[in-house]
């Protein structure tokens, strides 16, 4: 899977979860690597939004910079 096809499936994921304002969160991936940018308002929904990307296939990894 190509990161352009995977970007997209994690921005689908982070969309689908209701706790999460997707909006605020950037995503960038490099070789199925998958950093996220932006803010969130708890630390809940930053291991929420952390632990959704993990569930997308492709992904091999996260750095968070949220």
């Amino acid at each position: 899977m190509n990161d352009n096809t995977l970007r997209q499936n994690v921005i689908f994921e982070l969309e689908f979860q209701p706790s999460i304002d997707a909006a605020n969160i950037g995503v960038a991936v490099d070789n199925g690597v998958v950093t996220l940018t932006g803010h969130v308002s708890t630390y809940a929904q930053k291991a929420t939004a952390e632990k959704a990307v993990l569930c997308v296939k492709g992904v091999k990894g996260v750095a968070q910079e949220i």
